[in-house]
């Protein structure tokens, strides 16, 4: 599984209210919530990305609420991947249970920039800053991550799995 996109770039403790305002949580859906995804930290950002982009922030992202709404908004942006210095936990648990990549990785949050173009490999945790040509390690998603991953989150993977 590999991802290729441009980078959107942020600081540290970006929380989950400027991911996904609570004004907006009446939505029903996640490409509704798309639509206000990080409108309060960057207000152009949903006229921007584009399908496979990059999401590259700096410490604790995805602070504050356990809203599952946050990583929904940025998968259902387009946003193929955030790599951050490190993630809120239960923001952790949600992205992976609704199929967002996510990779922790100091070294590439703090040397990447805005708009560099990244490809990241998820089997071996290799991040290649493409604009850059570097190449960072992060921990790769172990096999049961991946097929969750593959599977477009925990949901439709155990479907799967009591299907067969």
């Amino acid at each position: 599984m590999e991802a290729k996109g441009r980078v959107f770039k942020y600081g540290d403790n970006v929380d989950t209210d400027v991911i996904i305002p609570a004004r907006y949580l009446n939505v029903s859906t996640g490409e509704e919530l798309a639509k206000y995804c990080m409108i309060d930290i960057d207000a152009d950002f949903v006229n921007k990305v584009q399908k496979g982009d990059i999401i590259v922030a700096k410490k604790n992202f995805g602070c504050g609420s356990s809203r599952e709404h946050a990583p929904l908004a940025i998968k259902c942006a387009g946003v193929s991947c955030v790599i951050a210095s490190t993630f809120a936990r239960i923001f952790y648990r949600n992205a992976i249970n609704i199929g967002l990549p996510i990779l922790e990785c100091d070294e590439a949050s703090e040397d990447i920039e805005e708009g560099n173009e990244v490809s990241i490999d998820f089997t071996t945790g290799i991040i290649t800053n493409i604009t850059k040509n570097k190449t960072y390690q992060a921990q790769a998603f172990p096999p049961f991550i991946q097929k969750i991953m593959e599977n477009d989150g925990l949901v439709e993977y155990t479907k799967k799995k009591i299907g067969d």
